[in-house]
């Protein structure tokens, strides 16, 4: 590595494309191609899912009839709550859903969380593991270590929300009985309306989905772009002397940021275990 590549120093803009900039497995040649994989973002996701399941499980493991730790307390308090919304939400056996919200309740919190480790830290940590992405400088690594921020992971968590609405939908009114409603509701059984009724149905079902994962990646999303341009801040005051209004602002700004995000990082888990259960609640109801 050259001493250029040390005193590399991208504008703003090179700066935050670089930093959206994921992981890949190829570089993407279209603006739609499916054989790319962005690694960072099952990289991460897998690992909050699995340090989720560590958390529940040795939550369990450890609880007692006697005097609650705080880890364990933390844990009943949630795991009521969720049994409050599950229980007023969906009407039925409840014993897969209920541990469905917390897991997706959890899971979205440990990954929205990502977001408030500093910008550059992690990208910095995989250089020093020798992973230069697709260049062979320092500033060519690229890693996007938030998994919901990513389009391609929200509506992945949100398709599989639509398949278990589909499999509810099945499961507790048959096979016939869905396709019923599927083709006869809302507008009646006349064959005439069967083409505008299913039509509607399949918008319905599509609509639930897009809206789920679009409402989570574009909050995280521009959460992420606002603390890229706070680290721009403490980047130009370094660089610049006469920038210790500069650093100052950066300190007041991530600072104050940081607090009001981890509201955005609780309300959006919230938000999307919610509508989880809604969605799967309203699958076990008829029109």
């Amino acid at each position: 590595m050259s001493a250029a590549d040390h005193t590399y120093a991208p504008n703003a803009t090179e700066y935050i494309v670089h930093h959206l900039a994921h992981w890949q497995t190829d570089k993407q040649k279209s603006i739609v191609d499916f054989s790319i994989i962005n690694i960072d973002t099952v990289f991460f996701s897998l690992l909050c899912l699995g340090l989720t399941l560590w958390l529940l499980r040795a939550a369990a493991k450890r609880a007692t009839s006697g005097v609650p730790t705080k880890f364990q307390a933390a844990i009943e308090i949630l795991v009521e709550m969720v049994e409050d919304q599950s229980k007023s939400i969906v009407h039925g056996n409840r014993a897969f859903i209920a541990p469905l919200a917390l897991t997706v309740f959890v899971w979205i919190v440990l990954m929205n969380a990502i977001d408030l480790i500093p910008v550059d830290l992690l990208p910095k940590i995989a250089a020093l593991f020798g992973y230069y992405g697709a260049g062979l400088n320092a500033h060519d690594v690229y890693l996007r270590p938030l998994p919901t921020a990513d389009l391609n992971g929200t509506l992945g968590m949100s398709l599989g929300v639509l398949i278990l609405m589909l499999y509810y939908g099945i499961k507790i009114k048959g096979v016939g009985g869905f396709i019923h409603e599927l083709f006869c509701a809302p507008f009646g059984s006349n064959p005439l309306l069967w083409p505008a009724n299913f039509l509607l149905n399949l918008i319905e079902y599509l609509a639930k989905m897009v809206s789920l994962g679009m409402r989570l990646f574009g909050n995280m999303y521009a959460g992420e772009l606002l603390f890229f341009l706070i680290a721009l801040m403490g980047g130009y005051a370094a660089m610049n002397a006469t920038g210790i209004m500069l650093a100052f602002a950066h300190v007041i700004a991530g600072t104050a940021w940081l607090l009001f995000h981890i509201l955005i990082v609780l309300l959006q888990a919230f938000i999307f275990m919610m509508l989880t259960l809604v969605y799967i609640g309203q699958a076990h109801e008829g029109h």
